[in-house]
């Protein structure tokens, strides 16, 4: 019970945070790295995924700068908003590069970003969308580049799912 209650402590504490933001700034960078440092070109589903981290490195940010109960509550939504969406683009982008009949398998080219904010248009250097969905350009310990991004949703959800429930039910404040 009392770790539950430190783990429902950690949005109190700016470090929390900040190494939350720190996880999400370093797979932005990685991904900056595999598109500019190696040449691998980010499909539309690698977009919407790097577009989610944003999220989660957004969510991070405002509790930095403003740690009030408004702003973290705020944060918490779209923490859990970015990482669960990050997470169904990223099984959707395994499916897509496992379909048996993978010529057919595809995906759209213009990322389909809201009318209000077309950020491929605003900065298009971090979210044109210029490769293929079904290529597997590139693999660790046998799993693609989305496969692992499965792993990184999974974890920020579980985290998210706890740190929120802990939070709600044990310590009981936003």
């Amino acid at each position: 019970m009392q770790f539950l209650r430190f783990i429902g402590r950690w949005p109190d504490a700016k470090a929390s945070w900040f190494l939350l933001f720190l996880s999400a700034l370093g797979l932005n960078l990685s991904a900056l790295y595999f598109q500019y440092g190696l040449g691998l070109e980010p499909c539309i589903m690698c977009i919407y995924q790097r577009t989610a981290v944003y999220g989660v490195l957004l969510a991070a940010l405002l509790p930095l700068l403003f740690n009030i109960a408004p702003v973290r509550v705020l944060a918490y939504v779209l923490w859990g908003y970015a990482a669960i969406e990050g997470l169904l683009v990223a099984i959707e982008h395994v499916d897509i590069q496992q379909a048996e009949n993978s010529f057919f398998a595809f995906c759209e080219i213009v990322p389909n970003f809201p009318e209000w904010a077309p950020l491929h248009e605003w900065l298009p250097g971090l979210f044109a969308a210029t490769g293929d969905c079904g290529d597997i350009n590139w693999q660790f310990m046998d799993m693609s580049m989305p496969q692992w991004m499965i792993v990184v949703f999974s974890i920020y959800t579980a985290i998210f799912a706890l740190v929120l429930m802990c939070r709600l039910f044990i310590v009981r404040k936003i």
